[in-house]
C-alpha cells in the first residue's frame, strides 16, 4: 500500500530505529512509547489487521509469533513482556497494517483498558 507508513518504514523508505528484520518482518521502536521498551513488530507485506489474515499468511503469523521471544530476549525483557495486537476502531488500531505492540521494562496492570 502506497500511502502505509508502516509499509514505509519496515521497507526502509522512512527511517526508524530499528531492532530487528528479516525477509519477512521489521522491528522498530515505537514513536510513543507507553513502556520503557514499546516495539512493534510489523510485517513487510501489507495486512491491514488480523481480520485480513488468511490461510496463505500462516507461515508468516508463524514466523512473527517464534520471533517475539528472540526480540524480548535481544531487548534484555527477561522478566516479562505484554504484547499485543490491537484490530479495528474499537480495538484502538490507529494504523491500519497489521502489528504487534511489544512492551516491557515495567509492571503491566489488568484490566489493560
Amino acid at each position: 500500500m502506497e500511502d502505509c507508513i508502516f509499509c514505509k518504514l519496515a521497507n526502509g523508505e522512512i527511517p526508524t530505529d530499528m531492532v530487528y528484520e528479516d525477509e519477512k518482518i521489521a522491528v522498530f521502536r515505537d514513536a510513543t512509547p507507553q513502556a520503557p521498551v514499546h516495539l512493534l513488530m510489523v510485517p513487510k507485506i501489507h495486512i491491514a489487521s488480523l481480520d485480513d489474515l488468511t490461510d496463505e499468511h500462516a507461515d508468516l503469523v508463524a514466523h512473527m509469533m517464534c520471533m517475539i521471544k528472540n526480540v524480548a530476549a535481544s531487548e534484555g525483557l527477561d522478566n516479562g513482556y505484554r504484547c499485543v495486537i490491537n484490530t479495528g476502531d474499537e480495538g484502538q488500531q490507529t494504523v491500519k497494517h497489521l502489528h504487534i505492540h511489544i512492551l516491557g521494562k515495567r509492571q503491566m496492570h489488568w484490566p489493560p483498558g
